[in-house]
């Protein structure tokens, strides 16, 4: 029996499907569900959220919010979510520039230290997944 996973941001739902598996970056790590999975709520960490679907393997970066798993459903409530083929990579790597110069000369509060290294983050995110996106598409 198939997982039915359910992404969605404060702007989209972003995917409704069933799948056979799902990783998610949890607040501890990696979590790996599979059907049967106990019930669980983690916290989301910036990372790639994958899911299977028979032998396809498909990537989305997601960032921030909530992972619930109850009854064979797994529920992302993410605060940014992202399919690889919308991710502007030139954009990523103006992003990733700006948040290394930022950390490299801080002098500012820890609020704003963490939302730096949260942008750096999320920008070398992006930057793998477009770059695997645009290599599978070169094939």
């Amino acid at each position: 029996m198939p997982l039915q996973l359910d992404i969605i941001t404060p702007e989209r739902n972003l995917l409704s499907e069933a799948v056979d598996s799902v990783t998610v970056p949890g607040a501890g790590g990696e979590l790996g569900i599979l059907p049967g999975h106990t019930p669980l709520i983690s916290q989301l960490q910036t990372g790639v959220l994958s899911y299977a679907q028979g032998p396809t393997t498909k990537r989305l970066h997601v960032s921030g919010g909530f992972v619930e798993v109850r009854d064979d459903r797994v529920s992302v409530l993410a605060d940014l979510a992202e399919r690889p083929e919308e991710i502007d990579a030139a954009r990523a790597r103006l992003a990733r520039e700006h948040a290394e110069k930022t950390l490299s000369a801080f002098s500012g509060t820890e609020e704003d230290f963490e939302r730096a290294r949260a942008e750096l983050e999320r920008s070398m995110v992006r930057i793998q997944l477009a770059a695997e996106d645009h290599s599978t598409l070169a094939r």
